[in-house]
C-alpha cells in the first residue's frame, strides 16, 4: 500500500494539471512531454546546485515555457491541438535524450551524488500509528502536496468566480466574451497551469521516486492522466481516487516480479487495467445513451 502512494503521485499530479485545460476545452495531450522535461530539468538544477528546491525551480520554470510555446501554436497560431501535442511530445523524447548526452556525456540514465533528492516528512502525529505510519508517513512532501491539491482544486473549479469562468470558456467561449471574459486568457492560463504541474509530476518522478534521470522515464504516464481526467470527466477526487488505484496496481507488478513472472509482462499491467476500465467506461456510457 506505501508503494501506491508513491506510484499514484506523478500520475496525479499531471491530471490535475490538465483537469484546467480539461474544462478550459483545450485537447492537452502534451503532458506527457511536460512531465519528462520537467524531469530531466528538475535534475540538472539539483545537480548543478545541489539543491532540491533548485531542482523545483528548474522544473517549474521549464514547464511554463513549455506550455508558452503549446500557448502560441495552439491559441496564437490556431494550430491543431492534438498535432501541437504529439510534436511537443517527440520534442520532449529527443531533446531530453540529446541534452542528456550533451550536458552529462551518458547514455540512458545519469546517476550522481551530487543531485539532491527531494525531503520527506515526518508527521508528529501520524508517526505515532504504528500501520498508518508504515504507509502513509515519512514520504516526500509532494505527494501530500499533491493529495492536498485535489481537495483544493475541487473546490476551486467548482465553487470560485475563477472555476465558473474556466468552466464557462470551455462551454461557450463567445458567450463568455459577450460577458467580458478573454477566452483565450482563460485558456493560456489553463495551459501554463497544466504546465507547472506536470512538470512538478516530472520532478518527483526524478527526485522523489528516484533519484536519476532516464531516457523517458515519464514512460506513458501522462497518456494515464490524460485518460483518467477523461474517465472521471475531470473531477479532480474523482481523479485522486483513480491515481491511487493506478498506483496500487503498478505496485503490484514489483511484487509479482517476485514470482519469476518476466517484468515486460508485469510492467504492462497497470496500461491493461487501464484500458479495461476505459471500455468498461464506454460501455456503461453506451447503455446510458440507448
Amino acid at each position: 500500500m506505501r508503494d501506491s502512494f508513491s506510484s499514484a503521485t506523478p500520475i496525479l499530479l499531471a491530471a490535475l494539471g490538465g483537469t484546467f485545460t480539461y474544462y478550459a476545452n483545450v485537447f492537452n495531450i502534451a503532458m506527457e512531454g511536460m512531465m519528462l522535461i520537467g524531469a530531466f530539468f528538475g535534475v540538472l538544477g539539483s545537480y548543478l546546485f545541489q539543491s532540491w528546491a533548485m531542482g523545483m525551480l528548474f522544473a517549474v520554470i521549464s514547464g511554463a515555457v513549455v506550455a508558452l510555446i503549446f500557448s502560441a501554436f495552439a491559441l496564437s497560431l490556431k494550430t491543431d491541438e492534438f498535432l501541437t501535442g504529439i510534436g511537443i511530445n517527440m520534442l520532449a523524447l529527443g531533446g531530453t535524450t540529446y541534452l542528456l548526452r550533451n550536458i552529462f556525456d551518458v547514455k540512458g540514465a545519469f546517476i550522481s551524488p551530487r543531485i539532491e533528492s527531494l525531503p520527506t516528512w515526518d508527521i508528529p502525529i501520524l508517526n505515532q500509528i504504528p500501520i498508518l505510519s508504515q504507509i502513509l508517513n515519512n514520504h516526500p512532501f509532494i505527494v501530500y502536496v499533491a493529495i492536498l491539491l485535489a481537495l483544493l482544486l475541487e473546490v476551486i473549479i467548482f465553487h470560485t468566480k475563477f472555476g465558473l469562468r474556466l468552466r464557462a470558456t470551455g462551454e461557450d467561449p463567445e458567450t463568455t466574451r459577450s460577458l467580458g471574459i478573454n477566452p483565450n486568457k482563460m485558456k493560456f492560463t489553463s495551459i501554463l497551469l497544466s504546465g507547472i504541474l506536470s512538470s512538478m509530476a516530472g520532478t518527483y518522478l526524478s527526485l522523489g521516486y528516484v533519484t536519476l534521470f532516464s531516457e523517458n522515464m515519464s514512460n506513458g504516464r501522462g497518456w494515464i492522466s490524460l485518460a483518467i481526467i477523461i474517465l472521471v470527466k475531470g473531477r479532480p477526487l474523482g481523479i485522486l481516487l483513480m491515481s491511487l488505484l493506478f498506483g496500487f496496481f503498478e505496485s503490484v507488478t514489483f511484487t509479482l516480479q517476485n514470482f519469476n513472472i518476466p517484468p515486460q509482462i508485469t510492467s504492462m499491467l497497470p496500461y491493461v487495467i487501464t484500458l479495461v476500465v476505459l471500455f468498461l467506461y464506454s460501455s456503461s456510457k453506451s447503455k446510458e445513451e440507448k
